[in-house]
């Protein structure tokens, strides 16, 4: 009987053992919930990431549209074609000097 009560005051746990068991497992709490909330973070970061490659690709398409809507040659051909007008000649210019 002497030997388990010497190895069991050796293992028996006191109140500053439990106090620490308890720190250690709070401390283990916050880590896992730091974790997730870094792993949320990454995520959304990811899919804002995915996002702005989109919207640049969206502005790309919108210069390339705009590129084309704006040609000289095509609004020449739209106002022959749509609203009838003639290229006006030469000599019927008004030219208008600035002065700046």
């Amino acid at each position: 009987m002497l030997l388990y009560d010497t190895a069991f005051k050796y293992f028996r746990l006191g109140d500053a053992s439990v106090m620490a068991v308890f720190v250690f497992a709070t401390l283990l709490a916050g880590v896992v919930a730091v974790n997730v909330a870094v792993l949320r973070l990454n995520l959304e970061l990811d899919r804002e990431g995915r996002e702005r490659t989109e919207l640049r690709a969206d502005i790309s398409r919108l210069r390339s549209e705009l590129s084309i809507a704006s040609a000289t040659s095509r609004i020449d051909r739209l106002a022959v074609k749509e609203l009838g007008l003639v290229r006006a000649e030469y000599d019927e210019m008004i030219f208008v000097r600035l002065n700046r």
